[in-house]
C-alpha cells in the first residue's frame, strides 16, 4: 500500500484530485486504495495508482509487483473496468479487466462492485484469457440477480470480442 494521501477529493498540486477506490465483492470491502483522478468525462472515470496490494501477486501469466502502475478505466454505464498495467520501468504488461457493476464516484470515493469474472489481455494482444468463471458460477449471482449475471456475462463476451478483434486501445483512448 502506498503512503496515506490527502482527503478524498482534495486537490493535489497542479489541480489533480485524489480519490479512494473502494472495490467490494459479495458485499464486503475487498480493497481500498488511494488513486489520482486523471479524467472524469461524466461517463468514464480514469484513475492512476501504484500496485496497492502488499508484495507480489503472481498469476502465472503476469506478475503484479511493487513499482507497477495501473491506469484504471471505470464506466458509469458499462459493466466492466479495464486496468492498464505497466511495470516500474514503464513497459506495458497488459490489461486486466474486471467485470463489475457500473462505477459510482461520490464524495471522493470511487465505489466498484467486483462480479468475479475477469479477462487478461497481454501487451502484444496474443494472449486473451477468461478468468474466474468458476468463482462467478459459485457466487450464486445468477440465482440472486439474474439480470446482473446476464449483464456480467455479456460484458465479458464484449471485452473478449474487442480484445481479439480491434484491441482495447480504441475503448480507452
Amino acid at each position: 500500500m502506498s503512503a496515506p494521501s490527502p482527503e478524498p477529493g482534495a486537490p493535489r498540486a497542479g489541480g489533480a484530485r485524489d480519490v479512494v477506490v473502494a472495490l467490494t465483492k459479495a458485499g464486503r470491502t475487498k480493497i481500498r486504495y488511494p488513486a489520482e483522478l486523471v479524467r472524469d468525462d461524466g461517463v468514464r472515470i480514469t484513475v492512476r495508482a501504484p500496485w496497492a496490494a502488499p508484495g507480489v501477486r503472481d498469476f502465472g501469466f503476469v506478475r503484479f509487483e511493487p513499482g507497477d502502475v495501473l491506469t484504471e478505466h471505470y464506466w458509469r454505464d458499462r459493466w466492466f473496468a479495464v486496468k492498464e498495467v505497466r511495470g516500474g520501468d514503464g513497459g506495458l504488461k497488459g490489461w486486466y479487466c474486471d467485470i463489475t457493476r457500473p462505477a459510482v464516484l461520490a464524495d471522493g470515493v470511487l465505489e466498484v462492485e467486483d462480479l468475479d469474472l475477469d479477462l487478461w489481455v497481454s501487451a502484444d494482444g496474443s494472449s486473451v484469457l477468461r478468468l474466474d468463471e468458476d468463482e462467478f458460477e459459485a457466487s450464486g449471482l445468477a440465482g440472486r440477480d439474474p439480470a446482473a449475471a446476464g449483464a456480467a456475462a455479456s460484458a465479458l463476451d464484449e471485452l473478449e470480442r474487442l480484445a481479439r478483434t480491434e484491441g482495447l486501445a480504441g475503448l480507452l483512448y
